[in-house]
């Protein structure tokens, strides 16, 4: 049984000496000297003009947050729609009650204001 995964452990190895070997030359190929141009920090040609750390906003990370748990739950009915036939009324229960604390969730996102950008 073990036998099938043979090829993926040969990927597994191939894919971590190609990294291993590209990281090995940079670090004996590329140029080692450091000025203080280059060790200046870099964005838009420009030189960097007032504190290099600004205060956020907290509801950036929140809509971030938010964002990030209703993508990552609503990939949850793809798999679902390409097997909706085979499961039968079970599963179309079971997909109901996972729709229906996603959107409870939502509704009480929105009701909180989270979802309201000022």
């Amino acid at each position: 049984m073990l036998e099938s995964y043979v090829p993926v452990l040969i990927l597994f190895l191939i894919a971590v000496f190609i990294a291993a070997f590209v990281i090995t030359l940079s670090a004996l190929l590329g140029p080692r000297r450091s000025t203080p141009r280059k060790l200046a920090p870099y964005e838009s040609g420009m030189d960097p003009v007032g504190p290099a750390i600004r205060r956020i906003p907290v509801k950036f990370y929140v809509v971030a947050m938010l964002f990030i748990v209703f993508d990552i739950e609503v990939v949850f009915f793809y798999p679902f729609a390409l097997v909706f036939r085979q499961l039968g009324p079970a599963g179309l229960a079971a997909m109901g009650v996972f729709f229906l604390v996603l959107l409870v969730g939502f509704v009480y996102e929105w009701k909180k204001g989270a979802l309201r950008w000022e």
